[in-house]
């Protein structure tokens, strides 16, 4: 396969982490969750000690820190913090803390410079990875849900209850889709899967089919 980077963008409980890891295995390509980028941002500005209202603190507790993704988890200084950034502190304040345009800045140009390290091609899954990370990806993939299958999917992944559940994705999709900078949206040119009827294999299935085609 030549050169290719594959951005997958959507909504929370779409399948877009499973959905790209897996596409990403079976296509032997490095994968890249942007978000956790976010939340191991979070975590560091949480670990400073800054007030996370303020952006220039939170970004100055950002730029000092080592961020890193690797198969066997997410680093923050050398540590892995896969679980820790998952946690109810981080789940908190991750929404605030990436609206922060120079947060953005700083870690759009450490996911860039993530994907040039590892050969130029990549899976690359986030939410505004076609739009502005990597707008000239030759593959990009939108995928989206009915509202309550999201739901569904997310209390089934981390045994929440799902009214809490649904009041959560109606919060941070209204978050995410209206923010000043990078706000998520359908990447142009983007292919759109809905997965609300679709099995996982399937969804797989119809990514794997839209790459053979660029390859």
């Amino acid at each position: 396969m030549r050169d290719v980077i594959v951005t997958m963008d959507g909504p929370s409980g779409t399948g877009k982490s499973t959905v790209s890891r897996e596409v990403a295995k079976r296509t032997h390509l490095p994968h890249l969750d942007t978000g956790a980028y976010y939340r191991a941002a979070t975590l560091a500005a949480i670990r400073a000690g800054v007030d996370l209202e303020s952006e220039d603190e939170v970004t100055r507790a950002v730029g000092v820190a080592d961020i890193n993704e690797e198969h066997d988890g997410v680093f923050l200084d050398g540590e892995n913090v896969s679980s820790e950034i998952r946690g109810g502190a981080v789940t908190t304040h991750v929404s605030r803390v990436s609206a922060y345009p120079q947060v953005r800045e700083i870690l759009v140009d450490m996911q860039r410079e993530w994907v040039k390290s590892h050969g130029g091609s990549a899976v690359v899954e986030g939410r505004d990875i076609g739009s502005v990370v990597f707008p000239e990806a030759e593959v990009k993939i939108y995928l989206d849900a009915d509202p309550s299958v999201r739901a569904r999917r997310r209390a089934l992944q981390f045994g929440d209850d799902p009214d809490d559940v649904v009041a959560d994705l109606e919060r941070r999709d209204t978050f995410d889709s209206t923010r000043a900078v990078s706000p998520l949206s359908i990447p142009e040119g983007a292919v759109i899967i809905d997965t609300s009827a679709l099995t996982f294999n399937q969804v797989v299935e119809r990514v794997l089919d839209l790459i053979a085609a660029h390859s």
